[in-house]
């Protein structure tokens, strides 16, 4: 299951071949969606006596409670003195010269921050012990706090955690859920830790009561129901982990979508690719060098994250973003959504232009609409809503052309910044685009970047939840050590002492989730930058990982300097256990021509062109068949647009491949 804004996307395996099945998704109540795909797979068969039924989410539950703000109540426990970094935050401003700028509340008002008298060195060393009776006093005052959940955050707690453990301990006692820094992120910056900390303990009781209502809804299919949860790091983990970390599922939905992605394309021979999800709300890209790229610095709602996650950039750019004219008269498309309630206006209740509106307009659309006719699109009126909200423009046309253009401006920019600005050039990589709305946008942007081919895949309405099917259970574990490069032999068993406690800690948790010995696949990371840098690099633990490292800065910067000092910031490891994996089928190519497939044709606009482009139907189409732009290629739950000159052909697993004109 994926869950979006618009729909939730269900992949699920039946006799050896891969279904699909969207619902609209319920924003007040995501659960209920869930439980209506569900009911809607196990009508037609159910579930046989005695079966397990195995069910992955991706969620946005995590990411709409803190960009709405609907977490729980935290209280906050650090160092005596240090109870404001967290409002304090970093000098770095998103808007530099914006004077009016404000920045967002903490989750945390000042009331509900307690300083305990305690202290840790830099160098892990105890120099003020919390007495049985400072630790009562913090219990006291959390008591009275009426708190739903609690954050500990107590300085260089990552060298010593100690008192961390302490008072965890005298808290989880008396009932209260905990959210220790140690246990989330054992690594040096006071307000990256303190905020991540805080932001799982502000989402451990959304989540903790959002997930024990998807095990509930399992249970009542099968007494031997299982729920793991997509995690931002692309790998999954149990539903109890889960509800305990939240932090790490902020990201899950468009995690999915990359794991998809590159498995769709790795079978179709490419693994440098430009991942372009286009849904109702969003658009996510990402960029795979023939490996899934991991950041730890990013953010979300404005608000650090320095757990591990795919390296996703995200806009407010989707099928349902709303169109507006702002008070200069220059057209806006987003970040505002229609979502699924109440939609764009072609669906029948919205009554503002969106995305969805404006390719409908211009005939890229076929008007029986998606979800094998249960989406019927109303063309009448959508252009007597978007007549009202044209303002200057010329004519409905032009509006819904404006609409498209900007839509693109946006999606372009987001694909520069995870591609040109990072020193790749998106010519030397393919665009794999999916989501309900990818297919249509695509070629455009292919185009304009210069990019060789477009790949859109088999169930692109629902690739990131095939992706969430194939993953494998990953569990991440870090930790600050500030070694000198040296490569001498004391540094080298300090980093293997290090790695030793990680590995022995991360089999336990795999232990727990059903995994051991051979099943178990280990990643060595280290965070390196030279000395006296603010950022690092993360590089494969191996013999040449400082020429990695050089190599690293110097396409990320612009240059490296072999001559200047490094320093290993922190240690990463990576386990991970494989799961079982559906899988595409591939057929032979089929001497069937393309024509077999094409229904109909519409008078489409392209550019101002007034055009008749060829209606496909996706399920008809077989290995081998070619055919040429315009076409409007339809599906369950996805419409790929194919402009005039572009070509078309169906590879042997069924992937869409449009290269443009020569």
């Amino acid at each position: 299951m994926d869950t979006g804004g618009t729909f939730t996307d269900c992949v699920f395996e039946r006799e050896g071949a891969l279904r699909i099945v969207k619902v609209p998704s319920t924003p007040r109540n995501p659960v209920e969606a869930i439980a209506e795909a569900l009911s809607r797979i196990f009508a037609s068969q159910p579930l046989e006596k005695g079966g397990e039924l195995e069910l992955v989410c991706g969620t946005t539950v995590g990411t709409n409670a803190l960009l709405e703000r609907r977490g729980g109540r935290v209280a906050l426990v650090t160092t005596a003195g240090f109870e404001d970094v967290i409002e304090i935050g970093r000098q770095a401003r998103p808007r530099l010269y914006d004077f009016f700028v404000e920045k967002p509340a903490p989750l945390v008002p000042r009331d509900l921050r307690f300083g305990m008298r305690e202290r840790v060195g830099a160098d892990g060393r105890a120099i003020l012990r919390p007495g049985l009776r400072e630790i009562r006093r913090a219990v006291r005052w959390v008591e009275r706090s009426r708190a739903d959940s609690v954050a500990i955050c107590l300085l260089f707690s990552f060298a010593n955690p100690a008192h961390e453990r302490a008072l965890a301990r005298a808290l989880r006692a008396r009932g209260f859920c905990v959210s220790v820094s140690h246990e989330i992120l054992p690594e040096f910056r006071e307000f990256e830790r303190t905020a991540t900390t805080v932001v799982n303990a502000y989402l451990v009781p959304v989540m903790s009561g959002y997930l024990g209502d998807v095990e509930q809804h399992a249970a009542r299919e099968s007494r031997r129901a299982r729920v793991r949860i997509m995690q931002s790091s692309g790998g999954i983990v149990s539903a109890a982990v889960a509800a305990r970390e939240p932090v790490r599922t902020i990201l899950s939905g468009p995690a999915g979508g990359i794991l998809g992605a590159s498995y769709v394309a790795k079978l179709a021979g490419c693994e440098r690719i430009i991942t372009f999800d286009m849904g109702g709300t969003s658009t996510d890209v990402a960029l795979v060098n023939r490996e899934l790229g991991t950041t730890n610095e990013s953010q979300v709602a404005e608000l650090p994250i320095a757990v591990p996650m795919l390296d996703i950039h995200t806009v407010g750019a989707g099928g349902g973003s709303l169109a507006r004219f702002d008070r200069a008269g220059a057209l806006r498309v987003g970040p505002e959504s229609a979502g699924a309630d109440p939609g764009p206006i072609c669906y029948g209740r919205g009554e503002r232009p969106t995305v969805t509106d404006a390719h409908l307009l211009l005939g890229h659309l076929a008007p029986e609409g998606f979800l094998g006719g249960e989406f019927v699109l109303d063309e009448r009126r959508t252009r007597e809503w978007m007549e009202r909200a044209r303002g200057p423009m010329r004519s409905v046309e032009t509006f819904a052309q404006g609409i498209l253009d900007v839509a693109d401006a946006v999606m372009e920019k987001a694909i520069r910044v995870i591609s040109i600005e990072r020193g790749y050039d998106p010519r030397d990589y393919a665009l794999v685009a999916f989501g309900g709305a990818g297919g249509l946008h695509a070629c455009s942007l292919a185009q304009v970047l210069g990019m060789p081919w477009v790949l859109v895949p088999q169930f692109p309405g629902g690739l990131s939840a095939l992706g969430i099917l194939r993953a494998d259970v990953v569990k991440d574990f870090s930790q600050t050590v500030r070694l000198a490069v040296s490569g001498s032999p004391a540094m080298r068993e300090q980093l293997r002492r290090e790695f030793a406690r990680l590995e022995q800690h991360s089999g336990r948790e795999m232990r727990a989730e059903g995994f051991s010995g051979p099943q178990l696949r280990l990643e060595r990371w280290l965070d390196l930058h030279y000395v006296g840098q603010a950022y690092e690099l993360s590089v494969r633990l191996g013999p040449n990982y400082l020429r990695d490292f050089h190599r690293a800065h110097e396409r990320r910067y612009g240059y490296a300097d072999p001559a200047r000092p490094a320093e290993i910031v922190n240690v990463r490891v990576r386990m991970s256990g494989g799961t079982p994996k559906p899988s595409l089928r591939g057929e032979r190519a089929s001497g069937a021509n393309a024509r077999a497939a094409m229904a109909a044709t519409r008078r489409s606009i392209f550019a101002g062109r007034g055009l008749d482009a060829a209606l496909y139907e996706r399920t008809k189409l077989r290995p081998g068949n070619r055919f040429r732009g315009p076409a409007i290629v339809g599906e369950y739950s996805a419409t790929t647009l194919v402009p005039p000159g572009w070509r078309a052909r169906v590879d042997a697993i069924g992937n869409l491949i449009l290269e443009p004109p020569r």
